[in-house]
C-alpha cells in the first residue's frame, strides 16, 4: 500500500505540483503509478502523458513500471504515454520541424565526445592566433623555463576548461555567440572592464571560441545536445500553432530528477505545460549533479 506521502502524489488530478523526494522514497514507482492512473482516467484519444527524465537508463525503467501498472488495469501497454529524456524530447520537437530553426531535414547530432573534439580544435586555433594570451595572468616572479612550461602545459588546459564552461553556460542561458560578442562590445565601451587587466579578456576569449565552435558545427551540418534544447525552445516560440498542438498532445507532464534540469530545459517544459497546465516536478536538492534545485 502507498505511504501517506505517496498517496498525496497519487491523488493528484491536475495543476502544478512540486515533490521533494529523498533516496529510498519510492519516487520512480510512485511517479510511474501516477502516469498509469492519468492514462486510465484523465487523457483522451490522441493524447499522451509525457514523462521526462534525466538519463536513458531511466527511460526503460519507467516504461517497464508504467506498462505493469496499465496492464493491471486491463489497458494496452505502450499506449497513452511517452517517456523521454529531456534531450530526447527536444530532439522530437526539432526533428518534427527542423526548418523552423534553420536546420536541414537530414541534420545530425554529435555526442559529447565528438563535441569536445570540435571544441578542442577551436581552442587550439585560438591559442595559435593568441600566442601571448597567458602573459597578463602570469606571476611576475616566474622565471625562464618555468614561464615557458606554464604557457605550454598549464595555460592550454585552463583555456580548454574555461571555454567548455563558457559554452555550456551560454547555451543554458540561450545566448548565441553573436549576442554575447555584441554585449561584450557594449560593456567595454561603457568602461566596465576591470582596472589593470585586458578588457573582459576571458569573456571575449570564451565568446570567440564559442563562435568558432558553432561555425564548425554548422559546417558539418550537426548540432550538439545543448543546441537541441535551445533550438527546441526556439521552435516552440516561432510557431504558436505547433506549440498549441504539442500542448494538446501532452496535457500532463511528469518530470523526474528535476533538480538537474537546466534553466533552458525548465523553460521548455514550462512552455509545453502552458498557463494553468498540468506539470509535476519531482526532485531532491541533495542529489543535484548538474544544477541546483533553486531554478
Amino acid at each position: 500500500l502507498p505511504r501517506p506521502g505517496q498517496r498525496e502524489v497519487l491523488d493528484y488530478t491536475g495543476g502544478k505540483m512540486g515533490i521533494s523526494a529523498v533516496p529510498g522514497s519510492g519516487k520512480t514507482r510512485t511517479l510511474a503509478e501516477l502516469a498509469a492512473l492519468l492514462v486510465a482516467e484523465r487523457i483522451e484519444d490522441g493524447q499522451e502523458v509525457l514523462v521526462v527524465t534525466l538519463v536513458n537508463s531511466a527511460v526503460n525503467n519507467f516504461k517497464r513500471r508504467i506498462n505493469q501498472s496499465v496492464a493491471a488495469r486491463g489497458l494496452l501497454p505502450n499506449f497513452g504515454y511517452r517517456v523521454r529524456t529531456l534531450h530526447g524530447l527536444a530532439h522530437d520537437i526539432v526533428r518534427d520541424r527542423p526548418g523552423l530553426v534553420g536546420l536541414s531535414e537530414d541534420f545530425g547530432i554529435i555526442d559529447e565526445r565528438e563535441a569536445a573534439g570540435v571544441r578542442e580544435d577551436a581552442v587550439e586555433a585560438w591559442l595559435r592566433s593568441h600566442p601571448d594570451s597567458a602573459d597578463p595572468y602570469l606571476n611576475p616572479d616566474l622565471e625562464g623555463n618555468r614561464v615557458e612550461w606554464v604557457k605550454r602545459a598549464r595555460w592550454p588546459v585552463l583555456v580548454r576548461d574555461i571555454s567548455a564552461a563558457f559554452v555550456k553556460r551560454a547555451k543554458d542561458n540561450n545566448l548565441g555567440p553573436d549576442v554575447l560578442l555584441e554585449r561584450l562590445a557594449v560593456l567595454e565601451a561603457e568602461g566596465l572592464a576591470s582596472a589593470g587587466s585586458p578588457p573582459l579578456y576571458l569573456a571575449r576569449m570564451g565568446a570567440a571560441i564559442y563562435a568558432d565552435y558553432q561555425r564548425s558545427l554548422a559546417y558539418r551540418g550537426v548540432v550538439d545536445f545543448d543546441d537541441l534544447i535551445r533550438l527546441a525552445l526556439e521552435a516552440l516560440h516561432r510557431d504558436p500553432e505547433y506549440l498549441a498542438r504539442l500542448q494538446g498532445r501532452w496535457p500532463y507532464i511528469l518530470e523526474d530528477e528535476a533538480q538537474d534540469s537546466s534553466k533552458v530545459q525548465e523553460r521548455m517544459l514550462r512552455l509545453l505545460s502552458a498557463e494553468g497546465g498540468n506539470w509535476v516536478r519531482v526532485g531532491d536538492a541533495n542529489q543535484a549533479i548538474y544544477e541546483t534545485f533553486t531554478n
